[in-house]
């Protein structure tokens, strides 16, 4: 299998029956299969980066890279098993191959997302534990790398904690390709008249994956990273190696001696120089894959000063037969432990659970995996593995089934106003807020709406309708809110901390017949200040902000209203921050008020004290340890004056809301009323935003009039 994480956390690693670790002896030698224990210690050095990577030891942030050396293994055995099956027979027998994956594989990994559900039933996120269930459920059915890909395109959803069946993507990575390995082998094999002839398929499908690995990193991080269209060409380079090991076992100690110190550089180099920073898998995938490639064809002609002579030392040997257990076990245990623990996630702590997951992989090895593999009941009966492995997925999935329906209680406390229609009907609609702001409780209500389990479900129309542009786009779609036919045009403009705003303006819109124009992109901050995303200058949002602006010059709006996180770095370093960002503001505001609109400037809210609805399912009845304070709340008081002396000198309206989610003294509530305030660790719950449209209105009204009429403008 393979190995696992943002996008790098999760990969699984292959650990093969015995007779995988035999690759065909060249002919005419004494053994009829050269034994490579060298390659149970490359699995050793693999699964030791990916397991210090993840328990946080920063000397080998690009311990991920394990997972990669790992597919290139998996393709060189599994090929060389099956090509040997070709010469001996003729042909393969697709059923005894899923047959002894399903003895090899399922038993442990059953047994660890059955016990991985169960924590995360005790001790993880009661708001998070239905998605846990799917993440279970597709583990269990080798599709959780689509599951993983898909959600991490979810913007509001990438800043979740990694789930602890996140590891299980490369093991489905991995079943998805031998879903069709063995049959294009074969068909290869039936066509080929000549060697040239049976790679050159697979060598195709290596160069096309390879071209979308590097183009989909560009345009769809988790797509490229979870995805098996951008991963198949590193089990490819391994199963090539595989058709070739005849003549790699010719090649001269001079020659396969280098190859093989090149290779274990190139993977112990690329685990040191590359972090989470580092746009992978694309062409850094290069530097793990070949040295992988170069430490198995190096040593298919072993030489007494090669690598692989520190690879076979039996401590390493050992280690590498325990991988896969390892691998499968240090995860949820890194995940859930400091939780269960009630210990902070330090690096010494992750680390004694890395050596409890060794330990758990030593007892699933001698329990579990080697009684079941090699059980009488199934030698030779490849009917009676697959009945075995079938029963395992079923069972497993019906578990999780099972476990949906009985999610943990979240408690709660007395009922709340309802704060919607408190604010709707009150005659002063900011002096009720604050009153119910000073009241908020510090239990979770009995009638809160929606309940906490669904708060992070709830997206508004401009996410569900994909008008909140992605990082890599530079599209300026037409969105349009509201009341569509009127003549009045609203534009609401910046990141997704102005989008969190659309619940209240589409409210204030339809009663007001505005039209409400969205333009909206992840991270894009209103300032023109080039900022990092990814590791890099985000230039695709300084090219929207350009169109975007032109857009709006041709929209000729009467308001646009903008807002933008405080978070977020600039690409160059300012030597005066305050100035640095006032000149970004002004600019982008004089532009803005060119167009003949008027200008509102909504300042950043204030941030809660992480996630919000995490803290919360963990607290229910002790809000107060979710509670933020001014000026803790306030993300960056620079960025904060910036937009003030910016707007001074360009004639644009600042909205502070402050008020309107913090008391008087400063406390920043998690609840107000019946209502969450909070949909994770920065934006604002949609129903909130939503409940305080009228206190929205209200300031709009103070400073331009009741429907806009004081601007005098279109």
């Amino acid at each position: 299998m393979t190995t696992a994480t943002p996008w790098h956390s999760g990969r699984l690693m292959p650990n093969s029956v015995p007779s995988e670790l035999r690759t065909p002896a060249h002919e005419g030698t004494a053994t009829q299969h050269a034994l490579r224990l060298d390659i149970q210690g490359l699995r050793a050095l693999a699964v030791s980066l990916v397991v210090l990577s993840h328990a946080g030891v920063s000397v080998v942030g690009g311990g991920y890279v394990g997972v990669d050396v790992f597919f290139v293994i998996s393709g060189f055995l599994i090929t060389s098993l099956l090509s040997r099956e070709l010469r001996a027979t003729g042909g393969i027998s697709v059923r005894k191959f899923y047959a002894r994956r399903a003895l090899r594989l399922l038993p442990a990994s059953t047994l660890v997302v059955v016990t991985t559900l169960g924590g995360a039933w005790l001790f993880l996120s009661k708001i998070r534990f239905a998605d846990y269930v799917g993440d279970a459920l597709s583990s269990a059915l080798y599709a959780v790398n689509l599951r993983l890909a898909i959600n991490g395109t979810d913007y509001l959803a990438q800043g979740s904690p990694p789930s602890p069946f996140q590891h299980f993507w490369s093991l489905a990575v991995e079943e998805q390709f031998y879903l069709l390995w063995p049959l294009l082998l074969l068909l290869s094999w039936k066509l080929a008249r000549r060697r040239a002839l049976l790679v050159a398929p697979l060598v195709a499908l290596c160069l096309v994956s390879f071209g979308l690995s590097v183009s989909v990193t560009e345009s769809s991080p988790p797509w490229a990273y979870f995805g098996p269209h951008t991963r198949v060409w590193e089990l490819g380079v391994g199963s090539l190696l595989a058709l070739f090991v005849a003549r790699l076992e010719q090649l001269p100690p001079t020659l396969s001696a280098p190859m093989t110190w090149t290779g274990l550089a190139c993977v112990v180099l690329s685990a040191l120089r590359f972090d989470q920073d580092t746009p992978f898998p694309g062409y850094h995938a290069l530097l793990p894959v070949v040295g992988a490639a170069l430490l198995l064809a190096g040593g298919c002609s072993p030489a007494r000063f090669g690598a692989g002579r520190l690879l076979s030392r039996q401590p390493l040997v050992w280690l590498g037969g325990l991988s896969y257990g390892w691998y499968l076990w240090h995860w949820p245990l890194l995940l859930i432990g400091p939780i269960a623990l009630g210990r902070p996630a330090t690096v010494r702590l992750a680390l004694v659970l890395s050596a409890i997951a060794l330990l758990l992989a030593w007892a699933t090895v001698h329990l579990v995996e080697n009684p079941v593999r090699f059980h009488t009941a199934f030698r030779g009966r490849h009917g009676r593995a697959l009945g075995l492995g079938l029963g395992l997925s079923v069972g497993a999935a019906v578990l999780s089934l099972i476990a949906a329906a009985f999610p943990p209680a979240i408690d709660s406390g007395a009922p709340a106003p309802t704060l919607k229609g408190t604010l709707a009907t009150a005659p002063d609609a900011k002096s009720r807020l604050t009153e119910l702001l000073d009241a908020s409780e510090t239990r979770l209500p009995s009638n809160l709406a929606p309940a906490l389990t669904k708060i992070k479900d709830a997206k508004s129309a401009i996410y569900r309708d994909g008008c909140h542009v992605n990082y890599a786009s530079t599209r300026t779609p037409t969105c349009v809110y509201g009341s569509r036919s009127a003549d009045k045009v609203v534009v609401l403009f910046g990141d997704s901390h102005a989008a969190q705003w659309f619940p209240a303006l589409n409210r204030l819109a339809q009663a007001h017949r505005w039209k409400l124009v969205s333009l909206t992109k992840a991270s894009c901050k209103v300032a023109a200040v080039t900022i990092i995303q990814g590791g890099k200058p985000y230039v695709s949002c300084d090219a929207w902000r350009s169109r975007a602006l032109a857009k709006i010059k041709d929209l000729r709006p009467s308001l646009v209203i903008v807002s933008s996180s405080d978070a977020g770095d600039p690409a160059q370093p300012m030597s005066n921050p305050l100035q640095g960002w006032t000149a970004g503001f002004r600019d982008t505001f004089r532009t803005l008020a060119g167009t003949g609109a008027q200008v509102a400037a909504i300042l950043d809210t204030p941030w809660p004290k992480g996630d919000a609805v995490d803290c919360a399912a963990l607290h229910p009845l002790r809000l107060g340890r979710c509670t933020n304070h001014v000026p803790q709340a306030i993300r960056d008081q620079t960025r904060t004056d910036a937009i003030k002396e910016a707007a001074r000198s360009t004639h644009t309206a600042v909205i502070d809301p402050e008020p309107w989610l913090c008391t008087r003294e400063g406390t920043c509530p998690v609840v107000v009323g019946d209502t969450f305030v909070y949909r994770d660790d920065s934006h604002m719950a949609e129903a909130y935003a939503e409940a305080i449209a009228p206190v929205v209105g209200d300031r709009l009204s103070e400073l331009f009039g009741t429907d806009l009429e004081r601007t005098g403008l279109r």
